[in-house]
């Protein structure tokens, strides 16, 4: 990619910036509200970042929020990009090369998702372990630029193992059921049919969603930890026979907010600094 639009952008923010973040957060969809509960901050529209695309979902406010969440240093997403909104990979994924040259060593990327897992039930959260990329591409396909990172980045952690460790012991020390589990990536906007929901199973998979995994694998590939986070927002395409809606991924992530705000900040709070590598 071109380094131009890169700078450009992170001398945008960093002119907004008061002290240096350390930790990213990427919300989902209607997970957004962990946003204002972080203090001293600022706001920064997608729309006057350059070269920043815009949020086009329900659920997803399109802003960045700076400042301090529970002692340290944030950055958060309040909404992301999709590849089925028409956005190139790189454009999903070109916030998490900002954060990566803001200083940020470590992301906590979360999701609404649907449970594949039938031991699973809506609106319980699920930490990832590990991912599956049914999107049919990448977001590193094209020319590689040695300085943003390795032509062929390693991905046997994508989600590192003592973040995942740390978020068992920030829910064990809340009392919080939380699950585990592999993350599918399919590129949407129509949800799964029974039969494929079958086979993702077939294939390992415990939760399935539209996200997420170009931004995991970038923010690899810039050598960041990651923590992922998805929230169980409804029973995928035949497990309950019911008909799938937007609208029940968003009730749900309502019923959820005070666990997952609870879930997130105590993981924040007790984060250790470490960084990857």
């Amino acid at each position: 990619m071109s380094l131009r639009p890169l700078k450009e952008a992170t001398t945008y923010i960093n002119k907004q910036v008061k002290k240096q973040p350390t930790i990213g957060l990427i919300l989902g969809s209607g997970l957004g509200v962990l946003a204002e509960e972080i203090e001293d901050k600022i706001t920064v529209a997608y729309k006057d970042i350059p070269h920043f695309p815009e949020s086009t979902v329900q659920g997803h406010k399109g802003q960045l929020v700076i400042g301090q969440l529970q002692g340290k240093q944030v950055i958060a997403m309040q909404g992301r990009f999709h590849f089925y909104e028409g956005y190139t990979m790189e454009q999903v994924t070109f916030p998490v090369r900002v954060m990566k040259q803001l200083g940020i060593e470590t992301v906590i990327v979360t999701n609404a998702a649907g449970g594949i897992n039938e031991s699973f039930e809506p609106g319980d959260l699920m930490l990832i372990t590990d991912h599956i990329n049914n999107m049919g591409t990448n977001p590193l396909i094209g020319p590689n630029e040695e300085s943003l990172g390795a032509r062929f980045p390693d991905m046997s952690e994508a989600y590192d193992r003592k973040l995942v460790n740390h978020a068992k012991a920030s829910a064990d020390s809340l009392g919080l059921k939380v699950q585990a589990g592999v993350y599918v990536a399919n590129t949407g906007p129509s949800y799964e049919t029974a039969a494929e929901i079958r086979m993702l199973r077939t294939f390992g998979g415990d939760a399935v969603g539209m996200s997420t995994v170009p931004e995991v694998i970038v923010a690899n590939q810039s050598n960041m930890r990651v923590l992922g986070i998805s929230c169980i927002s409804n029973m995928a395409a035949g497990i309950l026979d019911q008909p799938l809606s937007h609208q029940e991924v968003m009730d749900t992530t309502e019923k959820v907010r005070e666990d997952f705000l609870r879930f997130v900040k105590q993981i924040v709070e007790t984060l250790p600094e470490t960084t990857k590598g």
